[in-house]
């Protein structure tokens, strides 16, 4: 079988979730599969560190400096049988520029962990969304596959008319997560993880989160939020652990049950709902807001449990907090999810079919 040569763009590092998620974990394994993969990140570290500390507008005037590099990179390559694109070549520049590059190269697969489309055609700005509101569907009109982490977007993708469509779920390495065993003793630990840029869904939920945790003796532990966001609880001091890749699993196994608040608006019903498929890798049962790919992968009163309001969102924290066998049961029921459906080892076959068909091979 003839080794396929892949030229991937992502977006970042292994320090990005998006990239590290969606292409950068799979490249041992697609290795094995006889695909070799050559990757050029966008953005480095520097630039998520000024986003992250909210310097917005710093990372934007160097994101003009890091598109003139992608673009001597795309240039100097040529052997290679397929682009591997994560998202749009160039952020925030008109799709003319990029299909003059990519039709002069190699058929193209494209890859969407979210609704990037709605920066562009739900934007403040009506200059953005003049020229650029249906640029991500020119994107995904022009590839030869549409690699997407939910229905949301294969929706989008399909009226924007993609050739071919592929649904592959955002997953985890199960092998990296140990399941968590708990006595059922000490106070428990109601957890989230996620990153500076989620973490004010975490926040809309500060007061009832407070709530529960004083009433029913209970801990809350925020992993990869800023330090300042433990200033803004009043009643129940949370523990904000720094995040890191080799410390999450970790840090995930010291809860007992896993939170996933989301607003119900069109960008959050793009989301992939990861932070349910770590809790679950870790044998967590899991209480998440009704919205977008959450609904796909919490199996409600099975392996979590699905809340619309507030009133929900207290009664299943609170079951679950005084009902330890019931924690111990959804747990276990999600490990099955994830090992089943939502690991790499089962998606990367995939994945590394839908290349090599891309691809020509």
């Amino acid at each position: 079988m003839r080794r396929l040569k892949v030229l991937l763009f992502s977006k970042y590092s292994r320090r990005g979730p998006s990239s590290r998620l969606r292409s950068l974990q799979y490249l041992p394994l697609l290795q094995e599969h006889g695909i070799d993969v050559r990757t050029h990140e966008l953005f480095p570290d520097a630039y998520l560190d000024l986003l992250y500390h909210g310097k917005a507008t710093s990372a934007r005037y160097r994101g003009l400096w890091y598109g003139g590099k992608r673009l001597l990179q795309l240039l100097r390559e040529a052997d290679f049988d397929l682009i591997w694109l994560e998202g749009e070549l160039f952020p925030y520049l008109p799709m003319w520029i990029e299909s003059a590059l990519l039709r002069s190269r190699r058929p193209y697969v494209v890859d969407y962990d979210d609704a990037l489309f709605h920066r562009y055609d739900m934007s403040s700005s009506a200059l953005v969304r003049r020229l650029l509101g249906r640029k991500i569907d020119q994107v995904m009109r022009g590839a030869v596959c549409v690699v997407v982490g939910n229905g949301y977007l294969a929706e989008r993708a399909s009226s924007a008319g993609a050739r071919r469509i592929e649904i592959i779920p955002t997953v985890v390495d199960d092998d990296r997560y140990d399941v968590a065993t708990h006595d059922g003793a000490g106070k428990p630990v109601i957890g989230w993880i996620g990153s500076p840029a989620t973490e004010s869904y975490v926040l809309d939920y500060r007061e009832l989160l407070e709530k529960v945790c004083e009433r029913n003796q209970a801990r809350l532990r925020l992993v990869g939020a800023q330090k300042a966001v433990a200033g803004q609880f009043e009643v129940t001091q949370p523990e904000v652990v720094e995040w890191s890749e080799d410390t999450e699993a970790g840090a995930i196994a010291g809860m007992d049950i896993g939170i996933m608040p989301l607003r119900d608006s069109p960008w959050e019903r793009g989301k992939c709902g990861y932070k349910i498929v770590q809790y679950m890798a870790c044998g967590l049962p899991v209480v998440a807001s009704a919205v977008g790919a959450n609904v796909d992968i919490v199996r409600h009163g099975e392996n979590g449990f699905l809340a619309s309001n507030d009133a929900e969102w207290r009664d299943y924290l609170q079951r679950l907090i005084a009902d330890p066998p019931l924690r111990h049961h959804m747990g276990s029921a999600g490990r099955r999810s994830v090992e089943e459906h939502y690991s790499i080892r089962q998606q990367a076959p995939r994945l590394a079919a839908l290349l090599r068909s891309a691809g020509g091979s």
